[in-house]
């Protein structure tokens, strides 16, 4: 799965528990009708990916839903979801790389049309 957007926030890498479990979070705001902001964490040795990247970049995140279930001490269960990252990488402008799009009059019938009539429709 994907997630596309503006980086809103990147946090500071955190280390939690003896073990030295890494994790670092950012926020992507989506580029949508109603724009959503999303937390993605990055754990272990992906949280040195968000160094390349500033608030304002537009991105492409590669994720993973996670879920977990919880058992309360009072024997309620929860459940808990969290969006991972493992990859992520700069988008473009919103402008196509020249040769990507071919010229407008291409798929403009006025201009491609020609003096003669090519008429084989049976009706």
């Amino acid at each position: 799965m994907e997630v596309q957007g503006k980086i809103k926030v990147i946090g500071e890498t955190k280390t939690y528990g003896s073990n030295g479990f890494q994790k670092r979070e950012m926020v992507v705001t989506t580029e949508e009708q109603y724009p959503q902001p999303i937390m993605v964490e990055f754990v272990q040795d992906k949280t040195s990916l968000l160094d390349a990247f500033n608030v304002g970049d537009a991105v492409k995140i590669g994720i993973n839903l996670r879920g977990r279930e919880w058992q309360s001490p009072q024997g309620e269960t929860k459940y808990f979801n969290s969006i991972t990252g493992w990859r992520i990488e700069k988008m473009g402008t919103g402008t196509a790389p020249a040769g990507d799009v071919p010229p407008f009059d291409e798929y403009d019938p006025i201009t491609n049309s020609s003096d003669e009539d090519h008429d084989d429709l049976p009706f």
